[in-house]
């Protein structure tokens, strides 16, 4: 047997390609590069702005931040058997936050005038869309692609660098998710202080409402969580064809879901111009309060995002049958000092909405155990299923390891 492991970069980074020198250089120097590009990108941007729609992107930073707790508070939530490094999920809400909304902005810029262009050629559109005619056919086209593949990059790149954290639909759509929220967290005061150029005045209550409905888990965060989790399907399954084809579908929901988004204002749009009403102008900001806005936009995005949230729902329900199914049947072989008689009954009681806690001790402790016991599960099934043998394993060895210490050091550990 390896020498246990301990040590918890080494785990973080158990099988990670970053492991080779030239992988962990190339990485660092290539995210150094993107941090330095998003910088320019953000401060060139700001420069451009008037003074006063500088100042309201500061403060609907602020804004954006705050109500972006509530979703990272349910996702956090939805993490319970056997949870992400909190430096994982920071890394994937600052790659949303920072690397795609930044990459996004000249390529979302470059179709924009590449179809104003066409537009402009094209009288009879302008006539028939009004004057945002070139924003609402670019809408459906540059977000989907751009942003979906700039968000599902980063997803990628954890999926790839550390595997050995990205075990199942769960983990993939968390990932996924906190990339999705962290865009949206910048996203939204680029639109408050565009507004102030707009409008003469800050949108708050428009783009809060509508951009952090549903708790801010529609939108960014349903498109890149469905990505995610259709990696993590890659993950846990054992069928070839579906490793291979489960990220393309994954991608092409998460694209489509966009471009249902993004239609709404077109469709909108087209409605009223075939009942013969003129096209909706935008000289004046739309009177609603934050709760008005959210409520609306909130109903909206549950009638049409529904499809999208059942299949969301059935991953995240597949995953819940898969995690403990994995947990029974890996654990079922321990020794008692790893799990014992009493925990192997309450497993097999673990039920999607409860997780078990170990009497005896205290909360924090319960749960550093019940959390080693499960990543000792996932990481014994990840060794098998690819034609390792768990015994041999070094990390399986540290998880055992951290068990006995965990029981070693409780208050009611008998000497």
């Amino acid at each position: 047997m390896q020498q246990p492991i301990r040590n918890p970069w080494n785990r973080l980074l158990m099988g990670s390609p970053l492991r080779r020198r030239p992988v962990a250089i190339g990485t660092i120097i290539v995210l150094a590069l993107l941090l330095c590009f998003a910088t320019l990108t953000l401060d060139a941007m700001i420069h451009a702005m008037r003074p006063e729609a500088a100042k309201v992107l500061g403060r609907s930073l602020l804004a954006a931040s705050l109500f972006s707790l509530v979703p990272v508070l349910i996702l956090w939530q939805l993490d319970r058997r056997e949870r992400e490094s909190p430096l994982l999920l920071t890394i994937a809400f600052l790659w949303g936050g920072l690397i795609a909304t930044t990459l996004a902005l000249p390529l979302n810029g470059a179709i924009l005038a590449g179809i104003d262009r066409w537009v402009a050629a094209n009288p009879f559109i302008k006539d028939l869309l009004g004057k945002d005619a070139a924003l609402l056919l670019a809408a459906p086209v540059a977000g989907p692609l751009v942003e979906e593949c700039t968000k599902g990059l980063g997803i990628v790149l954890l999926f790839w660098l550390l595997r050995a954290e990205y075990d199942n639909m769960r983990d993939g759509f968390l990932y996924g998710a906190m990339v999705g929220v962290g865009f949206n967290c910048l996203e939204t005061p680029l639109y408050v202080a565009h507004g102030v150029e707009q409008f003469g005045a800050a949108p708050w209550e428009l783009q809060l409402g509508a951009r952090f409905a549903l708790f801010g888990l529609s939108g960014h965060a349903l498109f890149s969580g469905l990505f995610g989790a259709s990696l993590g399907l890659a993950r846990q399954t054992r069928r070839r064809w579906l490793q291979v084809w489960a990220p393309v579908l994954g991608l092409l929901l998460a694209i489509a879901a966009h471009v249902v988004n993004n239609l709404l204002p077109l469709i909108v749009t087209l409605v009223q111009v075939g009942q013969g009403e003129p096209p909706p102008g935008s000289e004046e900001l739309p009177d609603t309060t934050l709760v008005q806005a959210w409520l609306m936009a909130s109903a909206i995005h549950l009638v049409v995002f529904l499809p999208f949230f059942a299949v969301s729902s059935w991953m995240l329900w597949h995953s819940g049958r898969w995690e403990r199914q994995v947990i029974r049947e890996e654990l079922a072989g321990e020794p008692a000092d790893i799990v014992t008689p009493g925990e192997q009954a309450q497993i097999g009681q673990d039920a999607i909405f409860r997780t078990r806690r170990i009497l005896g001790e205290d909360r924090r402790r319960c749960c550093a155990l019940v959390n080693a016991q499960h990543e000792l599960a996932f990481r014994k099934r990840r060794v098998r299923d690819a034609g390792g043998d768990p015994e041999a394993d070094a990390l399986v060895a540290g998880w055992r390891e951290d068990i006995r210490s965990l029981r070693q050091d409780s208050p009611g550990h008998a000497a």
